[in-house]
């Protein structure tokens, strides 16, 4: 709940287009700035920060001096390029001075679709939150074509929290959060402080997009459903507020709470059990079977003594021990002509064989269920 905020460890933070361009007049740089100046003071604290930042196509608007919207996704695509560029530099240099780097991702939806995908853009993002750096995240709306598009991104904020296991997602709009109705219409409407994420009752209160965002408040609730499958809670709040994020951390009650209906470890355990059919099958010796049931720690190569079925990096296998009892499942870092080749040697010795290394684990303890 709202009194858990400040023990939160790590957290996406959403900044929609509205806010970074002060609603079409250019991009906002003293407000930009100001956001930037408290993730880096967050990240001071120890948090891990993520920041998934609209405002690349509103930004090549400006710089272009195009007054709509185009519809034309060739169009889109032109602007979302060049107003990277402002955006991007923007970020860098806000965050320089805050003595901290920022590091640009671009994502499409296929990057999450795809497992080793998937499974390459966390390990990126995870080295990066590791190294003391901010990513700045956004749809990679130059390359996007119809199909593989997020469509917002408030939807690419729910799945990167789902990606990092994040335990906190935070919405700044220009809005104070989720009203019983729209505010715009009725004076008598009140702010929604508290809800379960998921909930259809309220989606009939959400909003329709502005003219320059692609989501309403609609497409935020359905991002903190998607957020609230890995656990994660959700705040749509005001991205105006005198300093906001810290204020939420505090769990002060700003904007709209919105919280998962299981908590955050029941919650990856459903989605990892439910997410993929079990490709292979790999036998682990005694003693790693009593680490992962009752550590519920990392499976290593060592631990490996045998490997059945054709899979590769980023599928489900499953975990049994000498007898073929199966002790957990989980989704590998390797696929199965290469876990031939390592199976049963330390892990300082997987570049030597393979040539290269993907990772430490055979299967980390984040993509692991125990059973």
């Amino acid at each position: 709940m709202r009194k858990d905020l400040p023990a939160v460890k790590r957290v996406v933070v959403k900044i929609g287009s509205s806010l970074l361009t002060n609603n079409g007049a250019g991009l906002d740089q003293a407000a930009l700035e100001g956001w930037v100046a408290q993730l880096a003071r967050l990240a001071a604290e120890g948090r891990e920060v993520l920041l998934v930042s609209s405002g690349a196509v509103a930004c090549g608007m400006q710089r272009l001096a195009v007054k709509k919207r185009p519809r034309a996704l060739h169009e889109l695509q032109a602007l979302a390029a060049v107003g990277q560029m402002g955006l991007v530099g923007a970020y860098e240099s806000a965050f320089s001075r805050h003595g901290r780097h920022a590091a640009q991702v671009l994502l499409t939806h296929d990057d999450l679709a795809d497992r080793g995908r998937y499974l390459n853009a966390r390990s990126a993002l995870r080295a990066l939150l590791a190294l003391g750096i901010v990513p700045v995240i956004n749809e990679n709306d130059t390359v996007a074509t119809e199909e593989i598009r997020f469509g917002d991104n408030d939807t690419l904020a729910a799945l990167v929290a789902n990606l990092v296991e994040a335990e906190l997602l935070i919405i700044l709009t220009d809005q104070a959060g989720l009203y019983d109705q729209d505010p715009r219409r009725n004076a008598s409407a009140r702010l929604v402080s508290e809800a379960p994420a998921g909930d259809p009752a309220y989606m009939a209160m959400a909003g329709d997009a502005g003219a320059l965002g692609r989501g309403g408040m609609r497409t935020k609730l359905t991002a903190a459903q998607k957020a609230a499958r890995s656990g994660a809670a959700t705040v749509i709040v005001a991205g105006r507020e005198p300093q906001v994020l810290a204020r939420v951390l505090a769990g002060e009650p700003l904007g709209t709470y919105l919280y998962p209906a299981t908590s955050r470890l029941a919650a990856r355990k459903q989605w990892l059990a439910a997410r993929l059919a079990v490709k292979g099958r790999l036998t682990v010796d005694a003693g790693a079977a009593r680490v992962l049931r009752e550590a519920g720690r990392s499976l290593l190569p060592v631990g490996v003594q045998a490997v059945s079925g054709s899979f590769g990096r980023g599928e489900m296998v499953a975990c049994v021990d000498s007898e073929g009892r199966e002790v957990a499942r989980g989704l590998v870092n390797y696929g199965a002509a290469e876990l031939r080749l390592i199976m049963g040697h330390g892990s300082d010795e997987i570049e030597s064989l393979l040539g290269y290394q993907e990772e430490a684990e055979v299967i980390h303890r984040d993509n692991l269920v125990v059973l």
